[in-house]
């Protein structure tokens, strides 16, 4: 089977309307700058990127208890920048107080809605008073600033309080993904050498209560540092209890003061440390200040998402994604979150549709994954719920392909919302590439690099390359980026800055076409090369998926004698579809007519599901060890384990 290319994949789908200009606050940031474009807004960057990120900061409206006395110090090197020097900055400060002090401390902050149904409000006020109480309490228990704590929680309301909380007290918090086995929550407590974790009893996942403190007393076993463990009653699931180590968040909190001692903290003293999953070895610990990744979120927040006051967010998300911590920005720009513990197919398969409907989402967010299991329901689903209130669409976490991408603008926006994509990691504290609401779109793309990002496409000489692939980097340093690895400093220069001296290297292969649009093309770790070209796994799989009945594909190269690598494509049907030698076969038949002869798969495999993590990261290396019977580095993040026990049933008999 052949196909002509589809002309829509290809034109312009979205153009800004005049509305979304005049409340653009990228378009009032720029005019505040002098700036006529977003060309001439990277251009003020690129003069001096401190300066860039002085007026940045002024125009979010943020709060500092004592001034920098310079915006940026390159001392040490592009590697190690000093921002906001001397400065005092607390973030939950400038999500919390700072709403409350104007007036507006009645406003929703935080909606929450659990897998059953449930839903809980909070005003500012409430939100800080709650933040206020559980802050004390961790300070009776012994919390001090730079210490670090655990958080082993689904996405509930106590999840931000837990979140705001530490931050309040100059606490260094450790996400962890609520799906996480103890082997993957006692690595990372050992690592950061944490004093406490805090836990739930249980959680409930499509209407079954999943054990937490089970997992969480098999980890802190294993975690000699952890000495306090504070337990959320949430399902009320019946649970092992460790007198003198033990104790309910319910009843901390009723021991403690009525407000916590002020702790002052600095523009660049550690908030959190997020572990992102290497292809080898231990898990690496990103290390993100108070002045750094809260402050990126809420600057690409605004001026790629434009949200603001009055704005209704939610991204479906887990705390161990770094979209969890991110989203919980938005509270610094007055905009109200939407936390979520549940699946998105459960109990119906319009369980987002409802969410969005009940709770008048305008900012909705989700991984192009997500977005490719819904459209395989029935389309009513969607179309039978009241979307009007959404006016942005997001998305990040995974490259698209064109028909979802199409979906998604049609079915969930109306024809009529931007999808803002998104990429960057969890290293950057946010996005290098991403579009915003004053350029026109086509599917898939990225209009361009995020502000104040000075990101390129380069060969292996560091030369800018166009209309081909070449590593994505960044030219200078940015708000929000790592300031090291936890305990292993060599290690983050080694990844980021030692290929091409004065760049960050990424990680991603990325490509600008002939209209500036740009494309991340996969991690360059996952690059195919075949016969000599090499090509990005994302272009093998959305020829793969565009065949009749493929729901989503992953590609990987294998060891080939002649061509060097050969390309196998793994595939996963939708429901309703049939496996055949014959569909198999006209996979491969299209992939080479959009690719070209070379690139056709030597195998086409169908399985029931493939490897992702808990924010729906498709993991190919992992597929690829599957596969080849080799050793598959940090497999911790997996929701779906059993997916890799398929991939190496389906190894060939060598």
């Amino acid at each position: 089977m052949s196909e002509e290319p589809n002309p829509e994949h290809e034109a312009i789908a979205w153009r800004p309307t005049p509305a979304y200009v005049e409340r653009s606050r990228l378009r009032r940031f720029m005019e505040s700058l002098g700036a006529e474009s977003t060309e001439a807004l990277q251009d003020v960057a690129a003069a001096d990127v401190g300066a860039y990120w002085d007026r940045a900061v002024r125009d979010l409206g943020l709060k500092w208890s004592s001034p920098y006395s310079a915006p940026l110090d390159l001392s040490r090197g592009k590697a190690w920048p000093r921002w906001f020097v001397d400065g005092g900055f607390n973030w939950t400060a400038n999500a919390l107080d700072r709403w409350v002090e104007a007036g507006d401390g009645d406003r929703t902050a935080l909606i929450w809605e659990g897998d059953d149904g449930e839903v809980r409000t909070y005003t500012f006020a409430a939100l800080l008073a709650e933040t206020e109480r559980f802050a004390a309490a961790l300070q009776q228990l012994g919390v001090k600033p730079g210490d670090r704590v655990g958080v082993f929680l689904p996405m509930l309301a106590e999840t931000a309080i837990a979140v705001l909380a530490l931050g309040r007290i100059g606490a260094i918090f450790l996400p962890m993904f609520s799906g996480f086995g103890a082997e993957a929550i006692a690595n990372r407590l050992r690592d950061g050498e944490a004093s406490v974790l805090i836990c739930a009893d249980g959680t409930r996942r499509r209407g079954q209560v999943v054990p937490m403190k089970a997992v969480a007393d098999e980890a802190v076993a294993l975690a000699p540092t952890v000495t306090s463990v504070v337990v959320l009653q949430h399902a009320g699931n019946t649970i092992d209890w460790a007198d003198g180590r033990d104790v309910w968040w319910h009843d901390a909190v009723a021991a403690a003061p009525a407000r916590p001692e002020p702790v002052t903290t600095r523009g660049d003293d550690p908030y959190m440390i997020i572990y992102t999953s290497g292809t080898t070895g231990r898990p690496k610990g990103a290390l993100h200040v108070q002045a750094g990744f809260p402050i990126k979120a809420a600057h690409d927040l605004a001026y790629c998402f434009d949200v603001g006051p009055g704005d209704t967010i939610f991204w479906l998300t887990d705390l161990g994604w770094m979209m969890g911590p991110w989203l919980l920005s938005a509270l610094m720009l007055g905009a109200t979150v939407v936390m979520f513990s549940g699946t998105p197919d459960h109990p119906h398969a319009d369980r987002l549709w409802q969410l969005v409907e009940r709770h008048r989402v305008t900012v909705l967010g989700m991984a192009p994954t997500a977005v490719r299991l819904l459209m395989g329901k029935q389309i009513d689903w969607v179309r039978n719920r009241d979307l009007s209130s959404l006016r942005v669409l997001g998305s990040t976490g995974e490259t698209w392909n064109p028909d979802p991408w199409l979906w998604y603008f049609r079915e969930v926006g109306g024809s009529r919302c931007p999808v803002i994509n998104y990429s960057g990691g969890t290293e950057t504290g946010g996005g290098i590439v991403g579009c915003d609401v004053l350029h026109p779109q086509k599917p898939c793309v990225f209009t361009g690099p995020v502000p104040g990002m000075l990101a390129d496409v380069v060969d292996d000489a560091g030369q800018p390359v166009r209309g081909k692939v070449g590593e994505l980097v960044v030219r200078e340093p940015w708000v929000g980026m790592t300031h090291g690895f936890w305990k292993d400093p060599e290690r983050y220069e080694e990844t980021y800055w030692s290929r091409l001296p004065g760049m960050w290297v990424h990680g991603d292969w990325a490509e600008i076409d002939e209209d500036g649009f740009w494309f991340i093309r996969g991690r360059s770790d996952d690059t195919l090369k075949v016969a000599g070209k090499r090509i990005g796994p994302a272009e093998v799989e959305s020829a793969a998926v565009s065949y009749p009945g493929v729901q989503e594909a992953a590609a990987i190269g294998v060891p080939h004698e002649i061509k060097g690598e050969s390309v196998i494509v793994f595939c996963v049907l939708r429901p309703e579809v049939e496996a055949s030698p014959e569909m198999a076969q006209g996979i491969r038949q299209l992939v080479a007519a959009h690719l070209g002869s070379a690139m056709r798969p030597e195998r086409v495999v169908i399985v029931r599901d493939l490897p992702k993590t808990r924010n729906a990261k498709i993991m190919r290396r992992v597929i690829r060890a599957a596969y080849l019977g080799l050793e598959a580095g940090d497999t911790t993040a997996l929701e779906n384990p059993a997916a890799v026990e398929e991939i190496a049933s389906k190894r060939p008999v060598r």
